[in-house]
């Protein structure tokens, strides 16, 4: 068995949850280690979007590939609705940006090489933690010690362990990027959701919900992306590509060159907040960072890794600390109250909208974007303080129509739970 010297903190994965918070300990000046089954070099396969106003806040909007000032969704039925604003954009009035995913990359790992972060391949296999160190060893038998291990290992974590919560919502998409026999959205325009539904059956349209996620990408190419908001269980790669293909088909659209298709992100929605009182932390999806109502947590990763690194470190200058000891103070940091609190009421939000029908869906978000700005891109970006949310929720509630209000207020599942864990957060 090899045996390497330790380190303060190993991350284990490969992904931006993993180079995240492994590149916000390295500036912390502590001794990082990462272990990886994969190389972090390699491209990752997905998109990451963020909000112009996040990114800016950050000062990394040197980081985009691309921003759209013409942001817009739709919420009409479209030309079945008899209404001649059917087809009417809800014009969101703040930028969108999307992240060029090579160079995102880099910002972390040139942070890593610049703190000589050490590197290590192999798939985490087992893990002992005593008083003093915590101790991983690979499949291959490399054993690497650490005062403390953060397991970013994505959705379904080597170690991280959570309680069980019932059914897992998730949500999926289908994706390409292609150029077409005549433009499918106006040039230079960014359509958060289209939930138009002209392109259905009435007995599709019984089914649940879906809607377009697209993008000028400039020179003739555009991203089109047919999504289902979240699910248990989930539809089907196969259901959206159909959706996807019948939207194009009612507007007289084709493909006539496909560069790139995205062949779905099943992300998990409302995943538990890990349990607190384990030895080690979880990071990214393994901490349940995902947005249970957007999807979003890349600008989540960025705001918050650099503040758990902190605290870890100040932490850290007690030698005798333990990694149960470590590892709480990281769960408090990335996990208070509040934030547990807002979780809660996200993923109650998230239940609710899981049984909406297609027509309350589509009032739902139009009484959403009526918010005002502040409030629905703060609940978007989950920067709104808990009382502010709150706030937000009600006059949505208060605002919107009585279909709406009927479906938020309908108690089945696991709601009432969900509302004991925002009075009560675990």
């Amino acid at each position: 068995m090899i045996s390497e010297a330790y380190t303060d903190a190993l991350v284990l994965g490969a992904g931006p949850g993993a180079l995240a918070i492994a590149a916000a300990l390295s500036q912390e000046n502590l001794r990082v280690g990462v272990l990886a089954a994969s190389d972090p070099r390699e491209p990752w396969p997905y998109t990451y979007g963020i909000w112009g106003q996040e990114v800016d806040e950050l000062g990394l909007s040197h980081l985009l590939e691309h921003r759209w000032v013409d942001t817009v969704s739709y919420f009409g039925v479209g030309s079945l609705e008899p209404n001649s604003d059917a087809n009417k954009p809800t014009k969101h009035g703040r930028d969108y940006g999307l992240f060029d995913k090579k160079k995102l990359q880099q910002y972390w790992l040139k942070q890593c090489d610049d703190a000589s972060v050490s590197w290590h391949r192999g798939l985490a296999d087992k893990l002992d933690v005593d008083k003093k160190i915590s101790t991983v060893t690979t499949d291959q038998g490399l054993t690497l010690k650490a005062r403390l291990v953060v397991d970013a290992t994505g959705y379904e974590p080597v170690f991280v362990k959570a309680p069980k919560s019932g059914p897992i919502a998730v949500q999926t998409c289908y994706g390409v990027v292609a150029r077409f026999n005549q433009p499918p959205l106006e040039k230079g325009q960014f359509v958060l959701m289209d939930y138009r539904c002209d392109h259905l059956s009435s007995s599709e349209r019984a089914e649940p919900p879906t809607f377009l996620y697209a993008m000028d990408m400039g020179k003739g190419r555009f991203f089109l992306e047919e999504t289902s908001l979240g699910l248990a269980p989930p539809l089907t790669l196969e259901k959206l590509q159909k959706r996807l293909h019948q939207r194009l088909e009612n507007r007289g659209i084709k493909i006539t060159s496909l560069e790139h298709e995205e062949l779905g992100l099943f992300l998990p929605m409302n995943l538990p907040i890990p349990n607190l009182d384990q030895p080690i932390l979880g990071f990214g999806g393994s901490a349940a960072m995902v947005h249970p109502a957007s999807g979003y947590m890349v600008g989540s990763l960025l705001r918050r890794a650099p503040r758990v690194a902190k605290e870890l470190a100040s932490a850290m200058k007690n030698e005798n600390a333990s990694p149960a000891e470590l590892a709480a103070k990281g769960w408090s940091t990335l996990w208070p109250p509040d934030l547990r609190r807002k979780q809660a009421l996200y993923q109650f939000g998230l239940e609710k909208l899981m049984r909406f029908e297609e027509s309350q869906l589509r009032d739902f978000f139009n009484s959403f974007f009526d918010l005002p700005k502040k409030q629905w891109y703060g609940f978007l970006t989950n920067t709104l303080s808990l009382n502010e949310l709150v706030r937000a929720m009600w006059s949505m509630f208060v605002n919107s129509p009585w279909n709406v209000r009927f479906g938020l207020m309908g108690m089945q599942g696991r709601e009432i739970k969900l509302l004991w864990k925002f009075l009560k957060p675990q």
